[in-house]
């Protein structure tokens, strides 16, 4: 009997489902898996989880957090699993990166190319780190985090903006910094600014 169809929000979260429980052990709770995916809400991630429930996607245990991937669903494919990853456009303001509105598609990407595993593609715009190489339309891989070392590129919320830039601590500040001449660096100064790491620079894919 076919898999009964998914939608493209109940597929990332069987994909993240997967792959929490493959790195975990145990599934995540409501709060990761929004937090993780954008829902809006607590509810919003429930009602995902009881609409795979009730296609066979998944099934309730009596243990902790008490869900597990049913029968095969829980065997499927490295190509199946790991195959896609959401491609982040315009980042809508004051939204999380991964929010729906934000995702204008799912590339058929293997994240485990990149080192750590990418988690989303973020397409690039402008030419302020033109000389690492990073150009105006490709698309940057990036692991989700919210930290990182010094001189690393990362991906960075300044208020309600999303910038690619190279992380930089210099004494009592903290810099972002272009890679091109053209660019002035951005002080951030965390009593004028809200600041977040949203992930970091592990690859980038250029089309022809």
């Amino acid at each position: 009997m076919p898999n009964p169809p998914l939608t493209e929000r109940q597929q990332r979260t069987l994909t993240f489902l997967r792959d929490y429980l493959q790195a975990q052990g145990l599934p995540p709770t409501l709060r990761e898996i929004a937090d993780a995916l954008g829902f809006p809400s607590h509810s919003s991630a429930q009602a995902c989880v009881e609409s795979l429930v009730r296609k066979g996607m998944l099934e309730r245990s009596p243990q902790h957090r008490g869900l597990r991937l049913s029968g095969d669903h829980g065997r499927v494919t490295r190509a199946a699993a790991l195959a896609a990853l959401p491609l982040i456009g315009r980042v809508a303001a004051g939204s999380p990166i991964l929010a729906e509105e934000n995702i204008e598609a799912q590339l058929e990407v293997e994240p485990a190319l990149f080192h750590p595993r990418a988690d989303y593609l973020l397409r690039v715009v402008g030419l302020s780190m033109r000389d690492a190489g990073i150009l105006d339309g490709d698309l940057l891989a990036v692991h989700r985090t919210h930290t990182a070392t010094d001189g690393q590129i990362v991906v960075a919320r300044l208020d309600d903006e999303v910038t690619v830039k190279r992380l930089k601590h210099e004494r009592d500040r903290l810099l972002l910094l272009p890679e091109n001449p053209d660019f002035d660096p951005i002080e951030v100064d965390p009593r004028r600014h809200e600041f977040a790491i949203e992930g970091r620079y592990v690859g980038i894919i250029r089309r022809a």
